[in-house]
């Protein structure tokens, strides 16, 4: 993910619509992200953007909540609770991921209605964006990493790579396998997915039992691709314990230091890579005016791979990759 940051410190410069710039300069914004788990380690770097990105809006007054859900295991209907609590507040913006479509769409929509500025960002696309009258989708376009992911396997020779999804149901993490499948095959590979109770989701025991057995069962899979970095680390060691380190290529969604070090060392094949540019683009529009033509505000994929790992590490090492 990259420069996280920068990239959340600009969620705050395009969104809040229907404001008045006047008004929201004597006030400042108050905006509020809906985001995951605080100690889910991606989420932990999302948050530190939101947050990096609160001390700008806190020089005009204003504020940057983070609102993120107990645990994954309901996650579209508390999602929605969340968006519903941070409407509540009477805020000046809202920032959220369009997980589980058909769970969270009536929120965000009552969001829209009340005349809060809304961006999408992480999950849904320009196409939930449109759907919902949010101003703009900042973020990956999900499909398009999994096609990324999948077209690079299928270069590298590989023919049967297993998709091991820990939050099955959820658009993102559906778009990230289907991109895989769609991509290899065109090389005359297959994927298929390995989808496992959102209660494993944080448990890399149960997530590495997992994937050693599907890998003891199938001996023809030779690539292991999962949606988060926590869990490379799991199909690491699960991949490690199947002494099946020669044959399968490990590769993750998202990364940390861990995964880039497994890169640099040949152990990894690659990570598809992204970042999150919202919360200053709003804080922007609700003091400023300021909005951006460019929708949506694409900020990857871009796979990396041992060719351009250092360049990654430090960001990486500071906590905002």
């Amino acid at each position: 993910m990259k420069n996280i940051t920068k990239l959340l410190t600009a969620i705050m410069l395009a969104g809040v619509a229907a404001t008045s710039a006047t008004s929201a300069m004597a006030d400042g914004a108050k905006i509020f992200v809906i985001g995951g788990k605080a100690d889910d380690p991606f989420w932990s770097k999302v948050k530190k953007g939101a947050d990096d990105a609160g001390k700008v809006a806190e020089l005009t007054g204003g504020s940057v909540t983070w609102l993120g859900p107990q645990n994954y295991d309901n996650l579209g209907p508390d999602a929605a609770k969340l968006i519903r609590t941070a409407l509540s507040q009477k805020p000046s913006a809202i920032v959220g991921p369009d997980w589980v479509p058909e769970a969270m769409d009536d929120a965000f929509k009552e969001v829209v209605a009340a005349g809060v500025p809304l961006i999408i960002y992480n999950s849904g696309g320009m196409d939930a964006a449109k759907r919902l009258g949010a101003m703009n989708y900042v973020g990956n376009e999900e499909y398009a990493a999994g096609l990324g992911g999948g077209t690079y396997y299928g270069s590298h020779g590989a023919k049967n790579v297993l998709c091991v999804n820990t939050l099955p149901g959820a658009t993102n993490t559906e778009d990230r396998c289907k991109g895989i499948a769609d991509a290899i095959a065109k090389s005359g590979g297959k994927s298929s997915q390995l989808p496992l109770p959102s209660s494993s989701f944080g448990n890399p025991t149960a997530v590495a039992e997992a994937i050693k057995a599907a890998v003891l069962k199938d001996n023809t899979i030779d690539g292991v691709i999962t949606i988060s970095a926590g869990d490379a680390n799991s199909a690491a060691n699960a991949i490690s314990q199947a002494n099946a380190g020669d044959k399968v290529k490990l590769a993750s969604f998202d990364m940390d230091e861990t995964g880039l070090q497994r890169i640099k060392a040949g152990t990894q094949m690659f990570a598809v890579d992204q970042g999150y540019l919202a919360v200053s683009l709003l804080n922007g529009f609700v003091n400023y005016g300021l909005d951006l033509p460019t929708k949506p505000v694409l900020t990857g994929p871009g796979i990396v791979d041992a060719a351009n790992v250092d360049a990654t590490m430090a960001g990486a090492a500071a906590g905002v990759r």
